[in-house]
């Protein structure tokens, strides 16, 4: 089950990854630099940030690396049992609106 529900975080990578592209776009006129780092990207848009959004925006960084690369990626499934894959889960859906709420202010 680990080995499914790690594909999960790493999705919601992208979706954090997207939404703070299109944050960029929006608010710089320009496009998004070709980066993955969600940390970095929310600080170029001027995104003010709590410690708590800035620890979350660097965690689910880590989830694009754990799950992309071969050397990390069975110690990330093994991680990834369904109850910290729901809980990982839960804190990308209140960034997301969030962040997507930052859009329409």
């Amino acid at each position: 089950m680990s080995g499914k529900v790690s594909f999960a975080l790493f999705f919601g990578h992208l979706a954090i990854e997207k939404v703070l592209k299109a944050l960029y776009a929006l608010r710089l006129k320009e496009r998004a630099p070709p980066i993955h780092n969600l940390h970095r990207l929310a600080q170029a848009i001027g995104l003010d940030l709590d410690d708590e959004r800035t620890e979350a925006l660097l965690r689910i960084t880590a989830f694009n690396i754990e799950a992309r690369y071969p050397d990390v990626k069975r110690d990330f499934r093994r991680m990834c049992t369904l109850e910290h894959t729901e809980r990982q889960m839960a804190r990308i859906r209140e960034l997301f609106e969030w962040l997507r709420s930052q859009a329409i202010s």
